[in-house]
């Protein structure tokens, strides 16, 4: 915390450039010589702006947020929300607010980023033209969105083509209109355009290039846009994405110089012309050039974090090179991609078929890259932005590197991580060198990815550079002798594919004979589900059976996908995306009946979200009366076979798409995998099912079928490979069959097909061998497994409907019928008691409310009693139930390995979800623990700490069985209850100041 002879530091401005300096400022100083004061305009803290398409998706501002308030306030930060800074009096060095607060400085920060340009075209300041910049316009955005019916956006850089996405994903008619040329003109040539303008086109979004808008007309509302040409387009919403300018009215108000064009002038220390006065992010103008990336402004708040105390850091610039993916495409440019001839030399590699284009530019004498551009394929993009950023030397020919050359080889010319020289920067969110990562792995004995991450921040940003950073930890492993451990968990000395070969072999059916043959200790949430999986993929038994049960992570427990309320989502198998009207209105009827939230998903289905689990059976009892079947969304198994309408409706259609896409669905469906698999077939090669992005695809063609496999469209994006062409159904079957097989027996855990590819010897060659040429003798056997598998399926819903014992197992409380929102007791620890509690031996017990709010009571210990809450088998074995208890709620576990009972509170501290019951039980280093379904948070089920690292506790309590009857130790009902009712009242009136002092704070 600051003293009082700190110097105070007024930061305007709260964005994701403002509250990096402030976190950078807080870890260098470590004298605590500077108090924090920071104005965010925003009603909110701040939230990360480069994801902010992924709103519409989840519509959760929570989801988006970088820090919250408590962060500030642990930190001794002074957050001024709702609240902009609007006047810097240099002379007096005094901050106002336009809510009347003034804070004396010493030192000013400006990161108050930039604003939205609108050009200044008649008309569009009608109603239904946005600006796409902030939450708040999102969210106006999809308002207006749920009664128009089509939406121009205006521009067609970045923010442009991230707006036309989110427009087209609400269901509009999208249209871009680019000024320039090309789209992404500062980012991308002519020739890589012309591939993202076909492929944006593709997706049924129409691009208009050299458009300038001259009007937007309609009666009081956005009707029609009139173009220069003297063109025109109907459309009833606008998004103006046309450029950003630099907010830099403050800064002019208060006299400091502005460049020509706008923008802050700084120097190399990021000093305006005020000394006491620095400028970040894009409102700072260095050496006539405005950043619009967050990581050159993250590295303008280190350096001045960094100057600020004491070290010796100057800004020298950076280049723009991005990575991002545009509607669905994969785009990036990275070093001096923009050099003519006169200096550079350029190679282009454009593939029509795979849909990429590759150029490189290199230095006249071949020995150095000097910049690229990449469309459709940004794989290479961390390998080459490296080299491109370092000027080394080349260790390959430019025709290695293009992939052109004999050998081959593309980024893996360049040898990897092991090649970059120490200065190269891995992760450029957080600027972190290779030199660091090399360091700190040495330094302290990091053994994992996930280790190197949390000790330098690398990869704590995008985690683009996390393959990078999981290589050079693997070098540097090497280079000392050690490796990159394969156990499974501290519980199997095996990996993933040697235990799959020893259950195999040796016929094993269940986790416990596993583990008492071939590991050690209770298990845990790693290697339970992995088990599970290998299991399924060999045996096929029911999910829900009793050894099984409990083994999997909730998703598969329940059969559905838990939300981040603890509700689960129902999602219907609806094979091939074909489905009857009579089936469409039972969806509708069910989501009426109880009360779910319904979307359209990507793999061509309905999501049905917010059921109860107490209400799955029944949901799906009326869902499997009219037809469905379960469509395995929450397990890591075959989900969707995505179609287009094919030769069916399509006058471009060469092969029924629709039709051999349901044959598909209807093999592998509920298969399980080492991660979720998703195909498509496609009717022609415009692919519209976009096959090519699918860890299975097909594309027909006028001889049959091309058959690609290993991509996926995650976090990771991959474009699939061609395995084989011109095949007709039955051998793409039989290839699938194969292929799916060899996966699922030979990937490591939560490995997608892509990273499996990447990560195996010989590459797709190598797979071809496999499953093609039969290189291994084992086509017999995979085709084998793969049949059994076919043969055994069973819709797990229909057997958990049909099953009285199991449909039990989806009970909320194991000792009542009745059904709560939302109630706990939490944690225990040292408070004043009230003045009215009697004197005496007393702990706090704190609840929490309906609404999750903590509240406190003292209860004396000798007032606890033994409390029955059902039979020893009403709970499951190794696994958890939840039972209630007047207003409260508990979760009691039974595990076997030394007859051990544990009971706890059913709420996890950490987003006050009532879930801890269904979380997955076993030991770490011999303590018993659970793990939270929701976030994998785990804690201990004797003590009640978070063994995860963080902060939080959970309130344990003693259990016993007497007869076969199981009792936990607790105080009175009634005192509990009473406590509840009366705080309850008092929490309202707060909430209800606290609403009208938020209604205040924004006006």
């Amino acid at each position: 915390m600051a003293t009082d002879e700190s110097k105070t530091i007024v930061v305007i401005g709260n964005g994701m450039v403002g509250h990096r300096f402030v976190e950078k400022l807080i870890e260098f100083d470590h004298d605590r010589r500077y108090k924090i004061v920071t104005f965010c305009e925003e009603p909110r803290a701040a939230y990360d702006r480069v994801g902010l398409t992924s709103f519409f998706a989840h519509r959760d501002a929570e989801k988006l947020m970088i820090a919250r308030l408590d962060w500030y306030q642990e930190q001794g930060v002074e957050i001024h929300l709702a609240d902009r800074a609007c006047k810097i009096d240099r002379e007096q060095q005094i901050v106002y607010s336009e809510k009347g607060t003034a804070i004396a400085y010493d030192y000013v920060v400006l990161a108050t980023g930039s604003f939205p340009f609108v050009p200044p075209v008649p008309g569009i300041q009608k109603h239904g033209v946005y600006v796409y910049r902030t939450i708040e316009d999102l969210q106006k955005i999809i308002e207006h969105g749920k009664t128009a019916q089509s939406c121009a956006v205006i521009g067609g850089g970045l923010l442009g083509l991230e707006a036309a996405k989110a427009a087209f994903d609400l269901g509009l008619k999208t249209h871009v209109i680019e000024f320039a040329p090309r789209l992404m003109p500062r980012q991308v040539d002519d020739r890589g355009s012309k591939l993202l303008v076909q492929k944006i086109e593709e997706l049924g979004v129409e691009v208009h290039l050299n458009k300038g808008t001259k009007e937007v007309q309609g009666d009081g509302k956005v009707e029609r846009m009139l173009f220069t040409d003297d063109t025109s387009l109907d459309v009833d919403m606008i998004i103006v994405s046309a450029g950003i300018r630099p907010r830099d009215d403050v800064a002019q108000e208060c006299g400091l110089d502005i460049g020509p064009r706008g923008g802050v002038s700084v120097d190399d220390l990021l000093r305006t012309s005020d000394p006491k006065v620095f400028a970040i992010g894009e409102v700072a103008l260095h050496s006539g050039m405005i950043y619009g990336l967050v990581a050159p402004g993250y590295e303008m708040a280190e350096v001045v974090a960094a100057n600020l105390c004491g070290q010796e850091k100057q800004f020298a610039g950076t280049d723009m090179s991005t990575k991002l993916k545009l509607m669905g495409v994969d785009v990036a440019s990275f070093g001096n991609y923009e050099l003519g001839d006169d200096v550079a030399t350029s190679m282009v590699v454009e593939d029509p078929f795979q849909g990429t284009y590759k150029k490189l530019l290199f230095s006249k004498d071949g020995q150095t890259l000097l910049g690229g551009i990449l469309v459709g394929d940004a794989s290479e993009y961390g390998t080459l932005s490296i080299f491109a950023k370092s000027g080394d030397p080349l260790p390959c020919s430019p025709s290695d590197l293009m992939g052109t050359g004999s050998g081959g080889g593309g980024a893996a010319a360049l040898g990897g991580a092991a090649s970059m020289p120490a200065s190269a920067q891995i992760c450029s969110c957080n600027n972190v060198t290779k030199g660091q990562i090399c360091a700190a792995i040495r330094d302290n004995d990091l053994l994992t990815p996930a280790e190197v991450k949390k000790c330098t921040s690398a990869g704590g940003g995008c985690g683009g550079c996390m393959p990078l950073v999981t290589d050079i930890l693997a070098a540097e492993l090497a280079a000392a002798g050690k490796s990159i451990s394969k156990d499974l968990c501290e519980h199997f000395a095996y990996s993933r594919q040697e235990l799959f070969e020893i259950v195999k072999i040796k016929e094993i059916k269940s986790f416990d004979e596993l583990l008492a043959s071939h590991g050690k200790g209770d298990g845990c949430e790693i290697c339970k589900p992995a088990v599970a999986s290998i299991l399924a993929s060999l045996w096929n038994e029911h999910i829900l059976e009793a050894s099984h049960k409990t083994l999997q992570d909730t998703n598969d427990r329940f059969l559905a996908n838990i939300q981040r309320d603890a509700t689960y989502s129902v999602v219907p198998r609806v094979a091939g995306g074909e489905i009857t009207p009579d089936k469409l209105i039972t969806l509708g009827i069910v989501a009426k009946k109880y009360g779910l939230y319904t979307k359209i998903t990507g793999g061509q289905r309905v999501d049905l979200f917010g059921a109860k689990v107490q209400d799955l059976p029944d949901i799906w009892a009326e869902l499997i009366e009219a037809g469905f079947e379960s469509g395995h969304a929450y397990g890591k198994a075959v989900r969707t076979v995505k179609s287009c309408v094919g030769s069916t409706w399509c006058r471009y259609g060469v092969g029924d798409s629709v039709g051999f896409a349901i044959r598909i669905e209807n093999r592998y469906r509920g298969i399980r995998a080492p991660h979720k698999l998703k195909f498509a077939v496609s009717g022609c090669v415009r692919e519209c099912a976009e096959a090519q992005g699918k860890d299975v695809g097909l594309i027909a063609t006028e001889n049959g079928y091309n058959l690609y496999v290993c991509g996926n469209g995650g976090a990771s994006p991959r474009h699939a490979d061609l395995l084989v062409a011109d095949i007709d159904e039955a051998t793409a079957i039989k290839i699938i069959d194969r292929f799916l097989m060899y996966y699922i027996q030979t990937a490591d855990k939560l490995t997608r097909t892509s990273v499996w590819l990447e990560k195996m010897e010989g590459g797709l060659d190598h797979i071809r061998d496999v499953v093609i040429h039969d290189s291994l003798n084992i086509c017999d056997e995979l085709e084998a497994r793969m049949q059994m598998l076919v043969d055994t399926y069973q819709c797990e819903w229909k057997t958990v409907v049909e099953d009285p014992e199991k449909r039990a197992f989806f009970k909320q409380f194991v000792n009542t019928d009745e059904a709560e929102p939302g109630i706990e007791i939490i944690t225990e620890r040292d408070q004043q008691r009230p003045a009215d509690w009697p004197e005496g031996n007393v702990s706090l017990v704190e609840l929490k409310g309906l609404g999750g709010e903590t509240i406190s009571h003292d209860v004396p210990s000798d007032n606890r009693t033994w409390v029955a809450m059902g039979h020893e088998s009403d709970f499951p074995v190794n696994g958890g139930a939840a039972v209630k208890y007047g207003e409260v709620q508990i979760a009691i576990f039974r595990a076997t390995t030394h007859s051990d009972w544990y009971a706890c509170q059913n709420m996890c501290p950490h987003k006050n979800a009532f879930v801890l019951s269904r979380g997955i039980i076993g030991d770490a280093s011999g303590v018993p623990k659970v793990a939270c379904p929701l976030h994998k948070k785990a804690f201990s089920l004797k003590s009640g700490e978070c063994l995860t690292g963080e902060d939080y506790k959970l309130q344990v309590f003693p259990v016993k069985v007497d007869e076969g009857q199981v009792f936990v130790q607790l105080p009175p009902q009634e005192t509990l209850n009473a406590s509840l009712a009366t705080r309850l009242h008092c929490i309202s009136a707060c909430d209800a100041q606290k609403s009208r002092d938020l209604a205040c704070a924004q006006g």
